[in-house]
C-alpha cells in the first residue's frame, strides 16, 4: 500500500480507535476481581494463571503479524477482522461451559486485540501529522492506562451484580459500535500484497513466546520447554534475515532509536501489569485492606496516567522525544522504588501515592516512546513499526507478570516484597533501554520524519 489516507473524518476515527483500544486493555485486567466467581462456576482453579497468560500471549503474537498485514493489505480489513474476532472470543469466553473452553475464548480475543492494536495505532500515524499525532497519542495513551487499572474495578462489579459472564458479553455491543464508526471513516483502496506474507516468521515467534512464558508460569523448572523456546528463537532470527517481508524488520535493532524504545516499552508492560496483578494482592493479604480498597489502592495511577499524558505532546515537542521519555521513567523509577520500600503497616494512602508517582512517569513516557519510533517510517512501513511497539509491551505484560510470580515463590508478605523489588529492577532497565534512543528531534515547525539511517542532531 503506498498512498496515504486522506485525513477526512479524524474525530469519529479517534473516537472509533480510541473505543475499541479502551475494550483491548480493559480485558487484559477485567478478570482479576471476577476469577474467584469464574472459577466457583466452572472448576478448575489450576489452570487459572492461563486465562490471564493466554490472552496476553496471543496479543503480543499477533501483533508483529497484523503490522505487516496493515501494510501490505490495508488498516481497515485488519482492524474489522480484529475487532471481528475480539467480539466472537467475547462471545465464546461468556458462553464457555468449562475452563479449557474459556482459555480457548481468550486465544480468540487476545488474538483480535493484537490486530486492533496494531491498525488502530498505525491509523492514527496516517490521520495525523506529528505535532496532531502526539495530542491523539496522547488521548489513546490516557485510555490504556484509565482502561487498565478500570479492569479490576469493572469486573468486580459486573461479578458481583450482572455475573462475571458479562465480564466478557458487555464487550458485544461496544465491538458493534467501534465497527460501525471505523468501517465508516476509513476508506482505503483494495490491495493485493506485492510480496509474500512472512507466516513462518510469525509461528515461530508465536511458538517461541509460548514457549518461554511457558517456562516462566512453571517457576523455570521446564528446562525442556526453556531450551526449546532459545532454539525456536533462535530459528526466527534467521528466517527473518532471509525474510522478504519480515515479521519484525532487522532494522528494529539496527536503529538506536527504535531498538531502544522498543526495549522499554517491555519493561513498560511489566510495569503497568505488576502493578496492577500485584499491587492489590498485598493491600489485601498484607495491609488487611478488603476488595474494593485494595482495588481503589491502584486508582491513583489512572488519574496520574492521563495526567502526564496529557502533557507529554508539549514535552516531547519542545524538548524531544529522548528527553521526554527519560523525564518519565525517572518519575516511574521513583514510583516504583516506593512501592519497593512499603512494609507492614504502611498506610494505604502511600501506596496509592506510590502508584500515582509510577502513573505519572509512565503516562509522560508512553506517547514519545510510540512516536519515536513511527516518525522513522513512511507510509508502507508504518503498520510494522507500529506493532513492535505495541508487540513489546503485550510481551512485557505477559512475561512480566509470569516472571515476577515466579520471583515471588509465593504470595506472602516477603514473596510480595520480591515482587515490588523486582519492579524497582525493571523500571531502572527501563531507563537504561531509554538511554539508548538518540536525541532529538525538537519540533519547532512542520512535520519531521527521521530517516532511520540517518543521524539526527540534539
Amino acid at each position: 500500500m503506498n498512498g496515504a489516507v486522506a485525513p477526512s473524518g479524524r474525530g469519529r476515527m479517534l473516537l472509533a480507535v480510541m473505543l475499541s483500544t479502551g475494550l483491548v486493555a480493559l480485558d487484559n485486567t477485567v478478570v482479576a476481581t471476577a476469577a474467584p466467581a469464574v472459577v466457583g462456576d466452572l472448576g478448575g482453579i489450576e489452570r487459572l494463571p492461563w486465562v490471564f497468560s493466554v490472552y496476553l500471549l496471543a496479543q503480543a503474537s499477533a501483533t508483529p503479524l497484523m503490522g505487516k498485514l496493515c501494510d501490505l493489505l490495508g488498516r481497515r480489513p485488519v482492524m474489522l477482522a480484529g475487532i471481528t474476532a475480539f467480539a466472537a472470543g467475547s462471545l465464546a469466553a461468556g458462553l464457555a461451559w468449562d475452563m479449557p473452553a474459556l482459555i480457548g475464548a481468550r486465544v480468540l480475543q487476545g488474538l483480535g486485540a493484537g490486530a486492533v492494536q496494531a491498525a488502530g495505532l498505525t491509523v492514527i500515524g496516517d490521520r495525523f501529522d506529528v505535532h496532531e499525532r502526539g495530542r491523539a497519542q496522547g488521548w489513546l495513551s490516557g485510555v490504556w492506562g484509565v482502561s487498565s487499572v478500570l479492569g479490576p474495578l469493572v469486573g468486580g462489579a459486573l461479578a458481583d451484580t450482572a455475573g462475571w459472564r458479562w465480564v466478557f458479553l458487555i464487550n458485544l455491543p461496544l465491538c458493534v459500535v467501534a465497527a460501525t464508526v471505523f468501517a465508516a471513516g476509513q476508506r482505503e483502496p483494495r490491495v493485493r500484497p506485492a510480496t509474500d506474507v512472512d507466516y513462518a516468521g510469525a509461528a515461530l515467534l508465536t511458538t517461541g513466546c509460548s514457549l518461554a512464558i511457558l517456562t516462566l508460569l512453571t517457576g523455570g523448572r521446564a528446562w525442556p520447554a526453556a531450551l526449546a523456546a532459545g532454539a525456536v528463537l533462535g530459528l526466527f532470527v534467521l528466517v527473518e534475515r532471509r525474510a522478504a517481508n519480515p515479521v519484525l524488520p532487522g532494522r528494529l535493532v539496527r536503529d538506536r532509536t527504535a531498538l531502544g524504545s522498543n526495549l522499554a516499552n517491555i519493561g513498560l508492560g511489566a510495569i503497568m501489569m505488576g502493578v496492577n496483578s500485584y499491587v492489590p494482592l498485598y493491600a489485601q493479604t498484607v495491609l488487611g485492606a478488603g476488595a474494593l480498597a485494595s482495588g481503589l489502592a491502584i486508582a491513583p495511577l489512572m488519574i496520574g496516567w492521563p495526567l502526564a499524558a496529557a502533557y507529554s505532546a508539549k514535552a516531547f515537542l519542545r524538548f524531544g522525544f529522548r528527553t521526554a521519555v527519560l523525564a518519565g521513567v525517572v518519575v516511574a523509577v521513583l514510583g516504583a522504588l516506593g512501592l519497593a520500600l512499603v512494609r507492614p503497616g504502611t498506610p494505604l494512602a502511600l501506596l496509592g501515592l506510590a502508584c500515582f508517582v509510577i502513573g505519572l512517569g509512565l503516562g509522560l513516557s508512553t506517547t514519545p516512546l510510540m512516536l519515536a519510533v513511527q516518525t522513522t517510517a513512511g507510509h508502507e512501513h508504518r503498520g510494522a513499526l507500529t506493532a513492535s511497539v505495541m508487540f513489546s509491551r503485550s510481551f512485557g505484560s505477559a512475561v512480566g507478570v509470569a516472571a515476577l510470580g515466579a520471583a515471588a515463590g509465593g504470595f506472602d508478605r516477603d514473596g510480595l516484597h520480591r515482587v515490588f523489588t523486582g519492579l524497582a529492577v525493571v523500571a531502572l532497565l527501563m531507563l537504561a533501554a531509554a538511554a539508548l534512543m538518540r536525541r532529538g528531534p525538537v519540533f519547532g515547525g512542520g512535520p519531521v520524519a527521521v530517516p532511520l539511517t540517518g543521524k539526527v542532531s540534539s
